[in-house]
Formats: structure tokens, C-alpha cells, sequence
């Protein structure tokens, strides 16, 4: 199967919607957690604006790890509460965060990243990871990110054998 797609325009909700579309052309078929996680951290980094990491996390053993991701290399392993992703995590609540220099505990992988929202991947009462998605500017995810992201990662969720 070949996939291309342009870059979806319009405003926020528009380009989730067209994103989800995507996604779920993406998924159809394929129910492999890692392909699919690859596919959507790629589908996000290059379809959202001012972006500097897309990827996933997933919990093992008590801690995240790296998983598929689009962007400079990354930290490996993360504590659950440390950091946003473990804090996201470990409160399975989707963090947005403005100026990730403001936040307590901060791990800073990539020093160009200045603003991160983390979505907790939560599935049969379960959190098995994160999605992560940094910018280079502050200020860069709002509400209608979150609804976005959230709406994308249950797609994945749902279509993942997990």
C-alpha cells in the first residue's frame, strides 16, 4: 500500500480531523502496536506546525521507554512521576506545558525544545506509555491540541493489539 498525503490546512480542528482520517488509513489493517506508533509519530511530525519531536513511550517494567519517534534522539528511559511524560503518566492526565523551563523536574532531551504536551496512552484501566509531542517555541499547544492528541492516541489505542 502506498500512502501519501498532503499536509492538512485549515484551522486546528480541521487538521485534527483530517489527521484522524489519516490515521485511520494508516491503521486499517495493521494491528501491530510498534508499525502503528511509527506511522502516527510520523503522520503527527510532519502534518503539525513548529514541531521539534513526535514519538511514543511505552512502560516497562515501571519505566517509560523509547519508542517509535520522529525527531533528534531522544532520553532513553524515563521514571514514572519524574519529568512531564512520567508526571503524565503517573497522574493519567494529559499535560500541556508552555515553557518546559518552568516546569519542576524538567529532563531536558533536546535543549531546542521549549513547550511539550503529553498524552497518557491508558488502555483496560492500564497506562502503558505516552505520546509525546515537543516544539521549539513556548506557547505552542492549547486545548484544541489536546483534544487532537487525545482523540489520536485512543485511535491508535484502538487499533493497536496491545
Amino acid at each position: 500500500m502506498t500512502f501519501v498525503a498532503e499536509k492538512p490546512t485549515g484551522t486546528k480542528r480541521e487538521i485534527f480531523h483530517d489527521l484522524a482520517l489519516q490515521a485511520q488509513g494508516l491503521f486499517r489493517g495493521e494491528r501491530d502496536p510498534i508499525a502503528n506508533a511509527a506511522n502516527l509519530s510520523s503522520l503527527i511530525f510532519t502534518s503539525l506546525d513548529d514541531l521539534n519531536w513526535s514519538g511514543f513511550y511505552f512502560l516497562k517494567g515501571g519505566v517509560l521507554v523509547l519508542g517509535p519517534f520522529q525527531g533528534r534522539p531522544a532520553c532513553v528511559r524515563i521514571d514514572m512521576g519524574k519529568g512531564v511524560c512520567g508526571t503524565a503518566a503517573a497522574k493519567r492526565e494529559t499535560l500541556i506545558v508552555k515553557d518546559v523551563n518552568r516546569f519542576p523536574g524538567h529532563i531536558a532531551c533536546d535543549v531546542a525544545s521549549q513547550s511539550e504536551i503529553v498524552v497518557p496512552l491508558v488502555k483496560g484501566g492500564n497506562v502503558i506509555g505516552v505520546l509525546d509531542i515537543d516544539a521549539p517555541v513556548t506557547g505552542r499547544f492549547d486545548a484544541e491540541d489536546r483534544n487532537g492528541l487525545e482523540h489520536l492516541a485512543q485511535l491508535w489505542l484502538d487499533a493497536s493489539d496491545i
